[in-house]
């Protein structure tokens, strides 16, 4: 009998574990390195001995008023533990003149609950908090143009701020390269019509516009200028294990910092392996990341990275939250037969329309490789209509997939989904300290 390996995947809250034939599979994971062991002294060093910049007392006048943008529910940044931090540097302001600013990018407004799970409850009832709204063009202000031509419309209420703090989580970013730092701003305060733009298909398609590359990918080159205009005064950027623990802490100058942060994340997230695998088993990363199919596109594009063409991805996503309702993915989804339908209607001239930019990457993923998904929030019609295939038993489906492939076969296996990120260079597994094909 062939000897079994157990692998336990980031699935919903709880995880999911499946076992694997141990001599066909390979496990890769980020190199995690220890937790902070006191977050609060951590997060209070790095504020007053930060990157580039003053310490953030010294960039706070008395009585200014103060905007913080912090990540949505969908990103398992830590703000419930960071942001008590923050606020105590900011002692001279009175807590009526801060606001919390939520950076939704184009997804849905965040629950009365949400807000006290992200932001912990004494904080979300303390300060006022505003979640960003993309499709009012109206509380956006108008900064001009991008060298690309893409319009501003950043949110007018953060920006009439005296002083603008950013919070985020660094990792690498399946189209934008790497998550934290200026993304904050746009997409993340930004109009939907400066998102369709930023996310439009010539810039999706754009090969540089990928995993861990920022100098050279379009999307980044646009998000870094449009913050550039916007010019927040601070930022306090985090990276996390797979607890969600602090590991490194990144604060100061927005540009500078988020370039040291960009530079940890790399080493630690970015791994190589020797060639690609015949099947690929990826995850979202788990809850919060996994909660509907559109954020699930994210550990099915970390798998791409590795799969031949014509292999297979087992994505495991627990899409609590559905497809989701909110928005047009499903909308979009429904409106081709097949992947190569909807690259069409994408590509075309006269198409526009929110969410395009997720079907888009999923679509080309699909170009490459057959998607299975296991998704216990979604029925398997649900599954099928997003052009992918139900998978109810990922141990059933990995033995049956490396059968039919062959003895060769060859299984890779990424537990934490977009937490790491593959890529394909022999030379790098036998050079030491090389840890990226991009910068």
């Amino acid at each position: 009998m062939a000897t079994k390996t157990q692998v336990h995947l980031a699935y919903g809250t709880h995880g999911l574990a499946v076992e694997l034939p141990a001599e066909r599979t390979t496990v890769i994971e980020p190199r995690y390195p220890a937790a902070v062991p006191d977050e609060a002294a951590a997060l209070r060093t790095a504020l007053r001995s930060p990157i580039e910049s003053a310490p953030l007392r010294e960039r706070v006048p008395r009585g200014a008023r103060v905007g913080i943008v912090v990540c949505d529910i969908t990103r398992p940044m830590p703000s419930a533990r960071v942001l008590p931090v923050l606020l105590e540097e900011l002692d001279c302001v009175d807590p009526s003149r801060i606001t919390i600013f939520i950076a939704t990018g184009t997804h849905r407004a965040n629950t009365p609950d949400e807000m006290d799970q992200m932001l912990g409850p004494d904080v979300a009832r303390s300060y006022r908090v505003v979640n960003h709204d993309a499709f009012d063009l109206s509380r956006h202000a108008h900064l001009g143009q991008t060298r690309g031509g893409g319009p501003i419309w950043i949110d007018r209420d953060f920006l009439s701020q005296d002083v603008k703090i950013l919070t985020g989580f660094i990792e690498p970013h399946f189209f934008a390269g790497f998550s934290g730092g200026p993304k904050m701003v746009a997409p993340g305060l930004a109009a939907l019509e400066t998102v369709l733009h930023l996310h439009g298909a010539p810039l999706i398609g754009d090969p540089r516009a990928t995993w861990g590359v920022t100098t050279g990918n379009p999307i980044h080159d646009e998000i870094r200028e449009i913050a550039a205009v916007v010019r927040p005064d601070f930022t306090l950027d985090v990276t996390i294990d797979q607890t969600h623990a602090i590991t490194a802490v990144f604060a100061g100058d927005l540009f500078a910092a988020h370039r040291v942060g960009r530079q940890f994340a790399r080493a630690t997230a970015m791994q190589p392996v020797e060639e690609p695998f015949e099947l690929v088993i990826t995850t979202n990363s788990g809850y919060p990341l996994d909660m509907n199919l559109y954020q699930a596109v994210k550990g099915m594009s970390a798998a791409a990275q590795i799969v031949r063409p014509g292999g297979t991805i087992i994505a495991a996503a627990e899409c609590s939250d559905g497809l989701p309702e909110f928005g047009n993915y499903k909308d979009i989804l429904r409106m081709g037969d097949s992947p190569d339908a909807l690259l069409a209607l994408i590509h075309r001239d006269d198409f526009s329309m929110h969410d395009q930019w997720e079907v888009q990457v999923q679509a080309q993923i699909q170009q490459k490789a057959r998607v299975l998904l296991k998704a216990e929030g979604l029925s398997a019609d649900q599954i099928r209509s997003a052009h992918l295939e139900p998978c109810a038993d990922i141990a059933d489906a990995a033995e049956g997939l490396l059968r039919a492939y062959g003895p060769g076969a060859r299984l890779g296996v990424l537990p934490m989904g977009p937490q790491t990120i593959p890529y394909v260079d022999s030379r790098a597994c036998a050079e030491v300290g090389r840890t990226s094909p991009g910068s």
